[in-house]
């Protein structure tokens, strides 16, 4: 098997090795598997052996030797229920929960949205697409909830792919943030790339693919806190959570851009994908969706309002 290396610079300081190490690829591997790598000496800070429940003053060089990952070229279907919006010849709209991966990768090999599509929609596997991919139109974070569309077929895949690079399908989010921004509307034109620092963020940097995000405060609460909707003109990755950090706004509950404190109970980031209005692939017909935000954040706002 052979080997990769990642090197970052540590940040916080007073935070132990381990979880600082989980923070970067825990998405990738296990608590035991960060462990193993410590244990095996894989992990050196400012080129001495990490130990890992060692406190780093923070600005310390971290480098991890780590084992590659030997992916399947196939995904397995899996009996895992979906909560299904509308569903036609071409298309499904499924309102995803909080938790639920949209497709395998290294540390998530089984239980995502592709494993479920593929069980209830067999066909969606004879497409010649990506195998970990198939029927994916589009994706939404681990721990963001809310409408993804999927696709049953090639030919309706391709068209929805083009709706989404031509920028005429509408995708508006609801989204709890730390701080008012300056304006009530706004409109983010900053360009995001992967963080050359750390390749599990991303970054609002010069030099980027383009990304515009527009925003609108629609409730406001004691204290600092703000409710918008946001409307993203582009797809990029971790786009709103990069975005309104970068106007100093970022999400309640996301411990990657904003406050590594989780308030209000939340155990995510309070970001939800609201609504999502597309044209129908074979006929043309304009279809618009709207999902009511899940309990767990309407439990956040009853707190802020009460």
């Amino acid at each position: 098997m052979s080997e990769r290396t990642l090197t970052f610079t540590a940040g916080t300081p007073g935070e132990r090795l381990d979880k600082i190490i989980v923070a970067h690829v825990g998405d990738d591997l296990t608590r035991s598997q960060i462990q193993a790598l410590i244990h095996d000496g894989k992990v050196t800070v400012n080129g001495a052996a990490g130990k890992a429940g060692v406190k780093l003053k923070g600005g310390e060089t971290i480098h991890m030797v780590l084992p590659e990952a030997v992916e399947s070229p196939t995904v397995q279907p899996e009996p895992i229920a979906l909560s299904v919006v509308y569903e036609d010849d071409d298309l499904a709209v499924i309102d995803k929960p909080a938790g639920l991966v949209v497709h395998p990768g290294a540390g998530n090999p089984t239980g995502t949205l592709v494993n479920a599509i593929l069980s209830r929609w067999p066909e969606i596997g004879e497409m010649t697409y990506e195998p970990k991919r198939r029927g994916i139109v589009h994706r939404l974070d681990k721990d963001t909830s809310g409408l993804i569309l999927v696709a049953k077929n090639a030919r309706a895949l391709n068209r929805l792919m083009r709706q989404f690079r031509e920028r005429t399908v509408e995708k508006n989010y609801i989204a709890l943030l730390e701080h008012a921004p300056r304006t009530p509307t706004g409109r983010v034109d900053v360009p995001i790339q992967r963080d050359p620092n750390d390749r599990t963020r991303m970054a609002a940097r010069r030099g980027g693919r383009p990304a515009v995000s527009e925003f609108r405060i629609i409730e406001r609460f004691e204290g600092d806190p703000v409710l918008v909707d946001v409307k993203l003109l582009t797809g990029r990755t971790h786009q709103i959570r990069v975005h309104m950090a970068f106007i100093e706004a970022p999400i309640v509950g996301d411990t990657t851009y904003g406050n590594r404190r989780q308030k209000l109970g939340l155990r995510r980031q309070f970001l939800h994908a609201a609504r999502l209005c597309f044209d129908q692939p074979t006929t043309g017909e304009r279809l618009c969706f709207e999902s009511p935000l899940p309990p767990d954040l309407e439990a956040a706002l009853t707190k802020l309002r009460g």
